[in-house]
């Protein structure tokens, strides 16, 4: 009888084992020639060689997605071991619904995926055009889908940074008065972004990428006199930039970067005598080759399911 004994190093069994151990159940159902035995740190089989040797190339296929995403869930042992595991959690529920394969997976497990057909189209488009306007009402999901989109060029080294920016307008609050830095005093326009971060990043490794500058997060004005390339940049909430700021915007574009314009109609903060400049950009750019332009709905409403109905109610959507 062959043996294959395969030490593990730095990776919580609990990531590999699953709770209650329910992930190696799985594994040893899926090789049923060989006996599979788990103690510490150590893995032991027997059995036939090729059967074995079958067992090593998906172990270690398990091990290098633990590796780059810390987490493992039952979809990802279906995909790797290539069999069809009935999927019983609510959680489980969730994750396989309505969002095709995941865009990133981020701490502790959380699977981050498309959840409507029209993220599912930023998902798509994002890899034909180096452009794309996503524009839709609160709650759609439209900032949160483009960072992960971002997330997930970095991680797989499509690109060496990403920059996410703002206009630094108020929505009815004045925040000129806040004590602190620039720093401090321009986060709360920011903050939804670093929401979207922390989701997707380990706290630790994000708090590296933003020192290190792979992360950049600033406003808009920012951007005047640079060009970016090599990077994934997001513009945020565009109906609040004027013809002249998403003018300024949209050529910063380098030769190997993606953009992408997210904002809604709806909420324009500007001064009534300001004119948006995302509704000039999407009346003049939409026939441009590369330059894609998303409509998302009501339907793809992703927050409580009250919000679908306020914003009926205030007739942001139909």
């Amino acid at each position: 009888m062959n043996e294959l004994i395969i030490t593990v190093e730095n990776v919580n069994p609990v990531i590999i084992w699953g709770s209650n151990n329910e992930y190696f159940e799985i594994i040893k159902k899926s090789f049923p020639k060989i006996k599979i035995v788990a103690r510490g740190n150590d893995v032991k089989v027997l059995g036939d060689e090729i059967e074995i040797n079958n067992f090593n190339i998906k172990f270690d296929e398990i091990l290098k997605h633990i590796d780059q995403f810390q987490s493992l869930n039952i979809n990802d042992l279906e995909k790797i071991l290539g069999t069809n595991i009935s999927i019983s959690s609510e959680s489980e529920i969730s994750a396989s619904k309505g969002g095709g394969e995941p865009i990133v997976f981020g701490p502790n497990g959380l699977v981050i995926k498309a959840r409507t057909a029209n993220q599912r189209k930023m998902v798509d488009s994002i890899s034909k055009n180096d452009i794309i306007f996503a524009i839709g009402p609160a709650g759609t999901g439209k900032t949160y889908t483009a960072v992960a989109l971002a997330v997930r060029a970095l991680k797989n080294k499509e690109i060496k940074r990403i920059i996410l920016t703002r206009p630094a307008v108020e929505a009815g609050e004045n925040l000129g008065f806040l004590p602190g830095d620039l720093k401090e005093k321009i986060d709360p326009y920011l903050r939804p972004l670093y929401d979207a971060l922390d989701d997707m990043i380990p706290a630790e490794k994000l708090k590296i990428f933003l020192e290190n500058r792979t992360i950049e997060i600033a406003p808009l004005a920012f951007m005047r006199g640079r060009t970016l390339d090599n990077c994934f940049v997001i513009l945020d909430e565009a109906q609040n930039a004027t013809d002249l700021q998403l003018k300024m915007f949209l050529t910063r574009m380098g030769p190997t970067a993606k953009f992408i314009v997210t904002g809604d109609v709806t909420q324009i903060d500007l001064p009534r005598k300001q004119q948006s400049g995302l509704n000039t950009a999407l009346r003049i750019l939409g026939e441009i080759k590369g330059i894609d332009i998303i409509y998302l709905t009501g339907d793809d409403v992703v927050r409580h399911k009250l919000v679908k109905n306020i914003l009926k109610a205030y007739g942001d959507i139909q």
